[in-house]
């Protein structure tokens, strides 16, 4: 095959890992998940971690970057290159072609575009060296560095200083740090209408508060979690940590919370079109259409584009 990964995607509510997971299954392979918050543990119901997805058939589909680091860390898209790369590897070790799937574009698009995205510390020493030159002096030093395809890295001096200094910073890396493998991946994205993604929404909001996610909180507060920790993660865990703390009535969670999910998932479609835009070609499929009739689109994409 010449694709090097299956990716699919889509909002929140749209069937997307049932989706991946058959497919996995048919092709006898392994997912990988592109979701900033299922890599917590004990994060379950809130995270829509859904692992009964994963078994199709009876047969447990292997699931990678699911419930790898603690409640109260902030993980970052740094961190999911690099064990998105080791759990790559693992697979593509046994000969199979990986399943990447999740909802969170920035990681998605993270591991798509061929590059490592390195934290870049201050340099000190190189922002003094800097100081003082013109906007097209710094412009002039960026580009001894890389082609410029863009402005946005000069829009102005600040700007065009920290680009120097993250490129600096990346030439004194080794390789192997830097480089990242050009990954050649058939994109398949879930489309559900906006009507019906916003009443699975709230139907699985419901469902799931009735299957204990007030509970699942409260267990991570008595663990010692503080409750800005939870806050920051967003979403399930803002809403109802002010909920369990007292900051708002039952009825406040719940509204506020179903409205922030509906924007969530407009705004994970808008970075989905953003995509698009930046030249990656996304296979839309149908979300109503039957599980059977999804996956033979696929295996036909497979099929047409290797």
């Amino acid at each position: 095959m010449k694709y090097d990964l299956i990716t699919i995607i889509g909002p929140t509510a749209s069937g997307k890992t049932p989706l991946a997971a058959a497919l996995a299954n048919k092709l006898d392979t392994e997912i990988i998940s592109g979701d900033s918050r299922q890599v917590y543990r004990r994060m379950d119901l809130g995270t829509g971690k859904d692992l009964v997805d994963y078994t199709v058939n009876g047969h447990e589909v292997p699931y990678h970057l699911i419930d790898i680091v603690e409640p109260g860390y902030k993980y970052n898209v740094f961190e999911y290159q690099r064990d998105f790369l080791k759990a790559y590897e693992e697979i593509t070790a046994k000969g199979k072609l990986p399943v990447l799937c999740g909802g969170t574009g920035m990681y998605v698009e993270s591991v798509l575009k061929g590059y490592r995205l390195l934290p870049v510390p201050e340099n000190p020493e190189l922002r003094a060296s800097l100081e003082g030159k013109s906007l097209e002096e710094l412009t002039h030093i960026l580009e001894g560095y890389k082609k410029l395809h863009n402005s946005t890295d000069v829009d102005t001096a600040k700007r065009a200083i920290r680009a120097i200094e993250i490129e600096e910073y990346y030439k004194q890396q080794p390789p192997e740090y830097r480089e990242f493998p050009s990954l050649h991946s058939l994109i398949v994205g879930v489309n559900i209408d906006r009507e019906l993604r916003r009443e699975k929404i709230t139907r699985r909001l419901k469902q799931r508060l009735e299957e204990g996610m007030v509970e699942e909180v409260r267990g991570l507060l008595a663990e010692g979690i503080h409750p800005d920790s939870l806050i920051y993660y967003g979403l399930e865990y803002k809403f109802l940590t002010q909920y369990v703390i007292g900051e708002l009535t039952y009825e406040e969670m719940f509204l506020q919370l179903e409205t922030a999910i509906h924007q969530f998932a407009k705004r994970q479609m808008t970075w989905f079109r953003g995509m698009e835009r930046r030249g990656f070609t996304i296979h839309w499929l149908d979300a109503t259409l039957p599980m059977e009739e999804k996956l033979e689109q696929i295996i036909n994409l497979i099929n047409t584009n290797n």
